[in-house]
């Protein structure tokens, strides 16, 4: 969305997994481009579950800023990426003031509690039809409710279908 590129906003993508952390069910359409949606960010934010998954499947996000919510990762031995483990809701705050977009990318209680804190902008989930017979529940219990607007969808041909939503304030 090229009218919300470098206004500071913040987006939430995730990753509804199984709770063994498989992804091979995740077989995106082929005109789906994952990079173009990757290039409309400056920074991701992650919890720690999400960059663990990403560490372990090797992937590499070196080309952008990785900052990650975490109690117990030691910054030390983590060089490439930022660790915010206090203060997470101010360090989002003063990331909302710079001129950049970033991701939420992966994590159902950051989202919730950023949402709580009311720091997201838009919503991106994208629906798969697969059922993979369990899983790991989107979101927390937490009793935050918030309104959505539908700003956008598209379906591909394998039937992936990605929606935007704004987040009503």
């Amino acid at each position: 969305n090229e009218t919300s590129k470098k206004s500071g906003r913040l987006q939430s993508g995730w990753l509804h997994h199984r709770a063994n952390d498989e992804t091979e069910w995740i077989l995106p359409d082929p005109p789906f481009d994952f990079e173009a949606i990757y290039a409309q960010f400056d920074k991701f934010l992650m919890g720690l579950h999400m960059y663990e998954i990403i560490r372990a499947k090797r992937e590499e996000l070196s080309w952008k800023q990785v900052i990650v919510a975490s109690r117990s990762l030691n910054p030390a031995h983590y060089p490439d990426i930022e660790i915010v483990s206090e203060g997470l809701e101010a360090r989002v705050r003063e990331l909302r003031t710079t001129r950049m977009d970033f991701w939420l990318f992966g994590g159902g209680e950051l989202f919730s509690q950023l949402l709580a804190w009311n720091l997201v902008d838009a919503a991106e989930p994208t629906v798969l039809l697969i059922l993979p017979g369990g899983g790991v529940q989107l979101f927390p219990s937490s009793g935050i409710c918030r309104q959505l607007t539908l700003t956008g969808h598209r379906a591909y041909p394998g039937g992936m279908i990605p929606l935007e939503y704004e987040v009503r304030k």
